[in-house]
């Protein structure tokens, strides 16, 4: 009896315990929302696709392991919203939607994102935080209008450089993936003002990034600061100029090295009256230290050297470093404050004994 209500245009059946939908529900033609969200539903029926009035269709929290091909028929919506299932795809069809304005597909299980996406020109927010991506299709290029682009927690190694074309991009965010370097193209979007690239594997920044107005750039997650001072360089392998900091190559973060101290440069030297047993021995050739190839005796070759960089390590590990050393030097002058006391008391001895 539910398709006898011909002039319903909000249906809020959330948080409940459903496990399917009735046919009929395709027939609620004038229907603008229809939320779904919180419930047992396995799969929605084919049905839903005519209801070409629908804005905003929200199925998150369910069991959703795909979508209909029938759902390109909602070409009025502006909002799609699957959070937490299932899926491992995007029906294709999802590029006729050409005024969907946000689509999130966190906490899925996509393992691609279809190139059909790119065909969706109105959107301006794009979800795809914790799934399983390994690469993001050539055509998200296209989305002239997106604002905000999040792809946390996947697997990417890679972004294709034409991320550039996305002219509108105000917030990228690709923090823990597999990433190695950032396309230089990201320079062409504009608008960028934060980007996040923390937890990946990056062994410098483009020097195209200084083009941008960035208010916030992400490198680690400890990061007390969200803009550091760059240097350029050169990357041996490719010779292309790049940006560089103290924070990059950096080693990734080990569990167990918390409860250990290892080895570094002056840190070390200021607690070189301890024992060695005190150090970690797997951590000894972990040194963070930049140095100058050795002295040639041509000087044009001199004029051509150029740093050597090795890891800096992880801030945990930094963070763990400084507070042992500042208890060792709180120790030592603990222990100077004791001699210096016993030094007093001795010579208040002496006197005594004098005057007697």
């Amino acid at each position: 009896s539910l398709a006898q209500l011909q002039r319903l245009e909000e249906l809020d059946l959330g948080n409940n315990e459903l496990y399917n939908l009735p046919e009929t529900i395709g027939a609620l033609f004038n229907l603008k929302d229809l939320w779904l969200d919180g419930n047992q539903l396995a799969e929605i029926p084919q049905e839903v696709g005519n209801l070409k009035n629908l804005l905003c269709l929200d199925v998150s929290e369910n069991k959703l392991e795909c979508l209909p091909e029938e759902i390109s028929g909602l070409t009025s919506l502006t909002d799609l919203l699957v959070s937490q299932n299932l899926l491992q795809v995007l029906p294709d069809g999802i590029g006729k939607y050409k005024r969907l304005s946000i689509l999130k597909v966190d906490q899925n299980k996509l393992i691609q994102l279809t190139d059909s996406i790119g065909d969706c020109e109105s959107l301006t927010e794009l979800v795809l935080t914790e799934n399983q991506l390994q690469s993001l299709p050539k055509s998200i290029g296209k989305l002239k209008k997106l604002n905000n682009l999040n792809a946390d927690r996947n697997k990417l190694t890679s972004l294709p450089k034409e991320i550039g074309g996305c002219c509108s991009l105000n917030v990228f965010s690709v923090r823990d993936n597999r990433l190695s370097r950032i396309p230089s193209e990201i320079s062409q979007a504009t608008e960028l003002h934060v980007l996040d690239v923390a937890g990946n594997r990056l062994t410098y920044l483009p020097l195209s990034l200084t083009t941008l107005k960035l208010k916030a750039l992400w490198l680690s997650d400890n990061q007390s600061q969200p803009l550091l001072t760059f240097q350029t360089d050169t990357d041996l392998e490719t010779g292309e100029k790049i940006l560089t900091c103290v924070l990059l190559p950096q080693m990734p973060s080990e569990p167990g090295c918390q409860d250990n101290l290892p080895r570094c440069g002056a840190l070390e030297s200021l607690v070189n009256e301890v024992s060695d047993e005190t150090w970690n021995e797997r951590a000894v050739n972990r040194v963070s230290a930049i140095r100058f190839l050795e002295d040639e005796k041509d000087e044009e070759d001199n004029e051509m050297r150029t740093l050597l960089r090795r890891a800096t390590p992880h801030p945990g590990e930094l963070k763990n470093m400084k507070k042992t050393v500042e208890n060792l030097r709180n120790d030592m002058n603990a222990a100077k404050g004791l001699d210096s006391n016993k030094n007093e008391v001795n010579n208040a001895i002496d006197r005594v004994t004098t005057s007697v």
